[in-house]
């Protein structure tokens, strides 16, 4: 059964130590707040993280939708526990919105990020950058997909828009419900190829799910004629099967995507920017008034975008910030480790001196 979910010889390699204590090999197809749904040569079962793993989550993050994973198996109860997340081919990766936790996984193992926004008032060419910088990263293949295409007047206008930005990636106009465009998307996805689609809420990504099944699986809603925006539907992130052979993840609505060590991936959407600066006159040119400055140069005759070079300068200054932050988090927790330490020398010490007496 897991062959058809993308197991390899070079997963079977990873799995062998795990496999000599004992423990067989499942890919994680739901993720829920309770726990997991993982698909094994045993069927589907549900599972929990072991506490040596939850531990050590701090580190690689929480197994996630698409993680293979070494698990212990309990056949007459349908449970398993998760041992080990095998390493990740691709991971995306976000900072959790509104917490103080660095580290999130939306999907791992994945070989398509579809970047998926509605053609209506929710379209906004910076944010397609900042999930495109973070799809990157992810080491995933990226696809801008405009949904509704149905709802604007001119889509093929917005779309050479967002192809202006130097995306780099296709750029898909679709209507789920008029079935336009359907095709083109599907045929990103190659049989044992695993897809996610990232986007806000309810910019229509359930609404490519039903259409990819050929069935109303996915539950959806319409937009509110108030604000244009459309209503949140779906509550987990699931790895759903595909009539052609591939998979596809369907995941909450994100409003905000925090980068993290994401320097390619900002690098690989802005890579003009990127190679300006080597055009400067001085190496440690600040790109406000000195002469001979490439960025300045670019500003003045047009061929550089103002909001283009203040939204990449808002990037770096973000990533700048992520870094400087994990810095401190890492430091805080080295002085907590050395604090307990000693703590239990001064006990172990006291103890010590109590005996002999």
């Amino acid at each position: 059964m897991i062959e058809q979910y993308g197991w390899s010889e070079q997963l079977a390699a990873a799995l062998a130590p795990h496999a000599r204590a004992g423990h067989t090999p499942g890919r994680v197809v739901l993720q829920q707040r309770d726990g997991y749904l993982v698909v094994t040569d045993q069927g589907e079962l549900r599972a929990k993280a072991s506490g040596r793993l939850l531990h050590e989550a701090k580190e690689i993050g929480h197994p996630a939708v698409g993680d293979w994973v070494a698990l212990s198996l309990s056949p007459q109860e349908r449970t398993a526990t998760i041992h080990a997340i095998l390493p990740r081919s691709t991971a995306f990766v976000r900072r959790a919105a509104h917490s103080s936790r660095g580290l999130q996984i939306i999907a791992a193992n994945i070989d398509v990020a579809f970047i998926v926004t509605s053609l209506n008032a929710d379209l906004n060419p910076r944010r397609i950058q900042r999930y495109l910088a973070a799809a990157w990263q992810s080491g995933a293949r990226p696809v801008v997909v405009l949904t509704k295409s149905d709802l604007s007047p001119d889509p093929e206008a917005l779309a050479a828009e967002i192809t202006a930005l130097d995306v780099d990636c296709p750029v898909l106009l679709v209507s789920a419900r008029e079935g336009l465009g359907l095709d083109a998307l599907v045929n990103q996805v190659k049989p044992g190829e695993t897809c996610v689609l990232i986007g806000s809420s309810g910019v229509g990504k359930s609404s490519l799910v039903n259409a990819f099944l050929n069935e109303d699986r996915m539950a959806t809603q319409a937009i509110r004629e108030s604000d244009d925006q459309g209503r949140h539907t779906t509550s987990h992130r699931q790895l759903i099967m595909l009539p052609g052979g591939g998979m596809i993840v369907d995941t909450p609505g994100i409003r905000e995507v925090g980068l993290i060590d994401a320097e390619e991936g900002v690098s690989a959407v802005f890579d003009d920017i990127e190679h300006l600066p080597q055009d400067c006159r001085f190496s440690d040119c600040s790109h406000a008034n000195e002469p001979g400055c490439a960025v300045r140069a670019a500003l003045e005759d047009g061929t550089l975008d103002p909001d283009r070079w203040a939204h990449f300068q808002k990037l770096k200054l973000e990533l700048a910030a992520a870094e400087e932050k994990a810095d401190r988090v890492a430091k805080d927790a080295e002085r907590r480790r050395l604090a307990a330490l000693q703590k239990h020398y001064r006990a172990t010490k006291r103890n010590d001196r109590g005996s002999r007496d």
